[in-house]
């Protein structure tokens, strides 16, 4: 969801109305789906904090998707955090070093709270062509679609045009085990 700040500058209003927008314009695109926050969202002020608490309280019954919105996010701090608690876990006697490998780190990364961590399709608003410290594990796999719209301003048809774009790709995997 990248290009808040950038839509409320151009907008002329004030800095959390560009994220109060933002989950407008994805409550739009989206009908029975259970949104999930990751990242640290206890450093936002509490009127986007209690927009995002709400969306999160709505949407948790719902089952047709799930959506991962991460605020405060970054996916270094993401690998680091999981690489802490794996090390706790062998200072504490629960698992040994030669335990380590995919499946420990999966466990500790913040999309854990998913059945399906690891997206099929990345939509990349803003016109940036990169990942920008997102996802960094989770994203080994996943294809990659760039918008030019700003987060507010993408709607139905872009996503539509993703979608299309997702389905006319001839996934690899490489040697992950799915």
């Amino acid at each position: 969801m990248a290009g808040n700040g950038r839509w409320t500058k151009n907008q002329g209003l004030q800095p959390w109305d560009g994220h109060r927008a933002g989950v407008e314009a994805l409550r739009a695109l989206w009908n029975n789906v259970r949104i999930s926050i990751i990242g640290d969202s206890s450093k936002l002020p509490k009127s986007p904090l209690k927009v995002i608490n709400e969306v999160e309280e709505v949407t948790k019954n719902n089952t047709r998707l799930q959506l991962i919105v991460a605020v405060g996010y970054s996916g270094k701090y993401d690998v680091l955090q999981a690489c802490r608690g794996i090390a706790q876990r062998v200072k504490d006697g629960e698992i040994d070093v030669e335990e380590i490998d995919e499946g420990p780190i999966e466990q500790e990364l913040e999309t854990n709270v998913t059945e399906f961590p690891y997206p099929d399709l990345l939509i990349r608003t803003s016109g940036e062509l990169r990942v920008s410290n997102f996802l960094l594990w989770q994203l080994a796999y996943t294809e990659l679609f760039f918008a030019q719209e700003l987060w507010p301003d993408f709607g139905r048809n872009g996503f539509v045009e993703a979608l299309m774009s997702f389905q006319q790709r001839q996934r690899r995997f490489g040697g992950r085990k799915s």
